[in-house]
This record gives C-alpha cells, sequence and structure tokens, in this order.
C-alpha cells in the first residue's frame, strides 16, 4: 500500500469556521454578512415574533375584548360540619388541626364551614366564616363558632 492510495473515510474533513468582519479579502468583511445600517445590523438585535415588517401588526388591528376579576377574587376553601366528626367530642378545633387531619390542603384565604350533613359531636369550630345552617348545627349540639379575622394582606 502507498500513501497516494489512502481514501478519506466518508465525510471526516472539518469546516473551518467562517471568521467574519475580517477584511474585503474574506467576502465577510465590513457588514460581516449583516446588510447595511439598522437595527438588524446591531448587536443584541432579536427580531419580536409579532413584527410584521412595519405593517400594523395583527394584535393592534384587533379591539381589546373583556375583563375579568381573577387577580382579586378570594379563594375560600369550605368544609362542611359532617367532616368534623372526625375530631373528638369536645375538641377545639381550627385551621391548623384542618390541615393536619387532612380535612382542607391548604388554608389560603379563608375557610368557610357549611352546613351540609350532620354533626353527632359538641365542638368549639374556629374558622372564617360560618353558613347560617352550619352555625345552627354547631351551636344546637352545645358547640361554639368563633370566627377568625381575616389576614389583611397588603
Amino acid at each position: 500500500m502507498d500513501f497516494t492510495e489512502i481514501k478519506r473515510r466518508g465525510n471526516t474533513r472539518k469546516k473551518a469556521m467562517v471568521r467574519k468582519g475580517r477584511g474585503p479579502g474574506t467576502g465577510k468583511g465590513k457588514t460581516s454578512t449583516r446588510g447595511g445600517k439598522g437595527a438588524s445590523a446591531r448587536t443584541g438585535f432579536s427580531m419580536k415574533f409579532y413584527f410584521e415588517g412595519g405593517q400594523m401588526p395583527l394584535v393592534r388591528r384587533l379591539p381589546k375584548l373583556g375583563f375579568n376579576n381573577h387577580r382579586f377574587t378570594k379563594n375560600i376553601i369550605v368544609l362542611n360540619v359532617d367532616k368534623l366528626n372526625d375530631f373528638d367530642d369536645g375538641a377545639t378545633v381550627g385551621p391548623e388541626e384542618f390541615l393536619s387531619a387532612g380535612l382542607v390542603n391548604k388554608v389560603a384565604d379563608g375557610i368557610k364551614v357549611l352546613g351540609d350533613g350532620e354533626l353527632t359531636k359538641k365542638l368549639t369550630v374556629r374558622a372564617h366564616r360560618f353558613s347560617k345552617s352550619a352555625r345552627e348545627k354547631i351551636e344546637a349540639k352545645g358547640g361554639k363558632c368563633e370566627e377568625i379575622a381575616e389576614a389583611k394582606q397588603d
């Protein structure tokens, strides 16, 4: 075998890096493939996906629509009185006990006790709000309803 008989294996030639802005002889000098002047010739320029070449963009051609108060809604967690039967008779229960018992998974903006189901135990219940029927059922069993003041958010 002779040195002249050696053939290159596949596409093993490494392509040289194109060095832009290194003089007119390279063919990539002066403007460095960026064209003339303008924003697209500047460093850090990236065209916004909604840019339409200067024509009024679709986003601005369409009217503004709707409004909602999602930012201002309160996330009140509800809990029915029949779930309170899980606690011992005569106990004082509140948000911490509800969390540890797994009756609620977060306190959020408050807990409201509703009157669905039957209560069989005397309890002192601490919550942010009570429905009328829940209050009646708790007090009918000799328990108490203590309302917790909601934490003010700035």
